[in-house]
């Protein structure tokens, strides 16, 4: 693998949603705590990557960094 994958994990009310940035496809791993969503995730980026190969990265720009920012909008 190149290098490490940027991973999302949000928490809501039952339970925990996690996903990669910069991967190609829909993976999502789900989990009852934050441990499990991410090696939940980690199982299925693993899977994506053993069934599409490589090209599942997108190569016109990796993510350095990742931020979550919160703001009201205007109604």
């Amino acid at each position: 693998m190149k290098e490490p994958i940027k991973i999302v994990v949000e928490k809501h009310k039952d339970g925990y949603v996690s996903y990669p940035l910069g991967i190609e496809g829909v993976v999502v791993g789900e989990g009852d705590t934050y441990e499990e969503a991410l090696e939940n995730v980690k199982s299925a980026i693993a899977f994506h990557i053993e069934t599409f190969g490589e090209k599942v990265f997108k190569q016109e720009s990796p993510i350095i960094e990742a931020f979550i920012a919160e703001a009201g909008v205007p109604s």
